[in-house]
Parts: structure tokens; sequence; C-alpha cells
């Protein structure tokens, strides 16, 4: 199954809650942990990257946090998932030369999987972040009602 990494998910749910805030209010990573549950040190990291990428900016001190700077109707989840996790890749075989891959030789699906790579990717190069944190979806409270798997 095809999967959004974590840290992306982190990030969207970042930007989602400081999208509601109002200009100039801050917002650290902390408070995103507590009211999301979300994991502080991965929270933490996706925030600095935003921040050293212009997304966000951050202030440091006591009271300090951070705040969306950039226009989310401008950012594309390509270039969010390029800053967060590197550039798309759906198989494995597709960080660095192959050469790791003991398939390599027999394989015949690498041309079609390229082919599958660079169309994620362009699509992905088309959504916005605001048109995802913004909308909302009716398949939401369905999802919301449903139970969560034990573990």
């Amino acid at each position: 199954m095809f999967k959004i990494n974590r840290k992306i998910e982190y990030a969207l749910i970042a930007l989602k809650h400081m999208s509601h805030k109002s200009p100039g209010q801050l917002t650290s990573a902390k408070e995103i942990c507590d009211l999301y549950h979300t994991p502080f040190d991965p929270t933490s990291r996706v925030l600095q990257i935003m921040s050293q990428h212009e997304v966000v900016r951050a202030e440091q001190g006591a009271y300090g946090g951070y705040q969306i700077v950039k226009d989310l109707k401008k950012v594309t989840l390509g270039e969010l998932c390029d800053m967060i996790s590197g550039p798309i890749q759906i198989a494995s075989c597709f960080s660095g030369d192959y050469s790791h891959c003991e398939l390599n030789t027999y394989c015949s699906v690498i041309g079609p999987m390229l082919n599958l790579n660079e169309k994620i990717s362009a699509l992905f190069g088309q959504i916005k972040i605001a048109d995802l944190i913004e909308r909302k979806h009716l398949g939401e409270k369905s999802i919301r009602e449903k139970p969560t798997a034990e573990k």
C-alpha cells in the first residue's frame, strides 16, 4: 500500500493548525503535540525543516514558536515532501544506481515504475498545501467514528 510518510502528516497537521491562528500568533511544537498527540521529536524536526525552507518562521525564547510565512497556495505537496523526506521514490530501487537490488538484471518493471514515479511526482507538484488543509472531506466524519485498531 502506498502511504505518505508520517513526518509529512505531522507537517500537514502543524500547518493546518497554524493556518487557523491570527496573524503574528505563534505556535509551539509542544502545543501541536499536546493537541494532536503527535510525538515531540519528529514534530519539532519537521517544524525546524519547514523553518529552514522559509515556509514557517521560528522565534526563539520562552514565548517563542512558529508561524506560517509563506503563502500555502504557492507551496505544493511535492515541495513539502522534498523538504521533509526527499524526492518521491515509490520503489526502493530508486535510491542510487540500482546496484543494491538483486533483481536489477532481471526486473521487467524498472521503466514502468520510473514512469509511475514521474507521474506521482507531477501530481504532487500540482497539489497545493492550502487545498489539502482548507477543504473538508465528506468521509472525515465516518473515519472519526470508526474504532481504532488495537495494537
